[in-house]
């Protein structure tokens, strides 16, 4: 079993600096460093556009899994516990379609906040140089997360699949999110040259390749309050993190929350890192002990209040999407997953779609529960 008490301290603090940074913004005048960070940016963000079609990576644009085969010094990744862990030499290898082997230098290192700690497997970053990436699948990649099995155990590994699952919604709901892609990995010591797993995991596409493909910049302000969000965009996100059951984020704090702007200075909260949703539903996922509900698989609204014609929209996109939500876990990619998991998880939506489709019940759930009005 998984210690769950160093994460959920977490998440209490983030969500708690949230609330003091929402605070200030109406108490100090942060609010005006916010708008002089946004006006800097779009001037920044006006000479992006050319970068919008030729920095896009050729590695998001198919979503078939890939097999790859990471070989680095597991052990000194093991034991790299602390916040500012070294770099690694390492490899990925796959075969190209004509067989052939192709072998990409790259470096690694661990992150993260509870999973560094707790996981047997730590996260990584990966770091990919142009010129040894160039000519292979993945070419123009920088420095983006590898979301990897934290133990070496199914029930670890489905908990993966069932967030990357999370992330393909995402995507047909909006372009305002990462891309992703999923990935077999082989984990090979070259310490000894023996195999030590093989799990399923997912790149995840940058903050800025997603900046450069929608044609702006990403904010680092923390302070943004309901008003300085793009209405629907934000009534999308929140909208989508009570369908997930995910409470673990603060747009205040920015925590597993960027903000995208364009060059019209409008500003759009994207969210990521969703395995401590209810939908997922992992053995160690925790909520804030500050707030109403007793686990993460019962939803509670957290995000930011809006105009109503907004949230309707957002529910429209989502009474649209849903073919195609639920077809996502009976093609090639849902089939990977537990039979029992997808059925638990395809009811969990459909308590969703029956509140959104309730006026009552999607007023008191979600309109009426939002946070901070204007």
């Amino acid at each position: 079993m998984v210690a769950e008490t160093p994460r959920a301290r977490i998440a209490a603090d983030r969500i708690t600096t949230g609330r003091r940074l929402s605070s200030s913004l109406r108490l100090t005048g942060v609010a005006a460093s916010f708008a002089v960070a946004l006006l800097t940016g779009v001037a920044g963000a006006q000479t992006s556009g050319s970068a919008k079609s030729a920095d896009v990576p050729a590695f998001f644009q198919s979503q078939d899994p890939i097999e790859v085969t990471l070989t680095t010094n597991i052990g000194k990744i093991r034991g790299d516990k602390s916040d500012n862990s070294p770099w690694h030499p390492a490899t990925l290898s796959y075969k190209t379609t004509d067989g052939n082997l192709v072998t990409v230098p790259l470096k690694a290192h661990t992150r993260g906040i509870w999973r560094l700690k707790m996981c047997e497997f730590p996260p990584l970053r990966l770091n990919f140089s142009g010129q040894t990436s160039k000519g292979t699948i993945f070419a123009k990649l920088d420095k983006p997360k590898l979301v990897n099995y934290c133990h070496d155990m199914d029930t670890y590994e489905q908990y993966i699949l069932q967030e990357y699952q999370l992330y393909r919604i995402y995507q047909l709901l909006t372009p305002v999110t990462h891309r992703a892609r999923l990935l077999k990995i082989v984990y090979a010591d070259s310490a000894d040259g023996k195999v030590r797993a093989r799990r399923y995991g997912f790149i995840l596409e940058e903050p800025s390749a997603v900046a450069a493909r929608l044609g702006g910049k990403m904010m680092v302000q923390k302070g943004a309050r309901p008003g300085d969000l793009d209405s629907f965009q934000d009534a999308l996100f929140g909208v989508f993190e009570y369908f997930i059951g995910n409470t673990d984020f603060s747009e205040a704090g920015l925590h597993n929350v960027e903000l995208f702007f364009n060059s019209d200075g409008v500003v759009m909260p994207i969210a990521y890192d969703f395995d401590f949703s209810g939908a997922v539903n992992a053995r160690y996922a925790t909520v804030d002990p500050s707030l109403s509900i007793p686990n993460v698989r019962q939803r509670l609204f957290r995000g930011y209040c809006t105009d109503a014609e907004s949230y309707g929209k957002a529910f429209a996109v989502f009474n649209e999407k849903k073919p195609e939500i639920y077809a996502l876990y009976n093609d090639s990619i849902g089939k990977l997953m537990d039979r029992g998991t997808v059925k638990e998880t395809l009811r969990y939506f459909d308590e969703f779609y029956d509140t959104i489709n309730n006026q009552r019940a999607a007023k008191r759930s979600i309109i009426d529960s939002c946070i901070g009005r204007n």
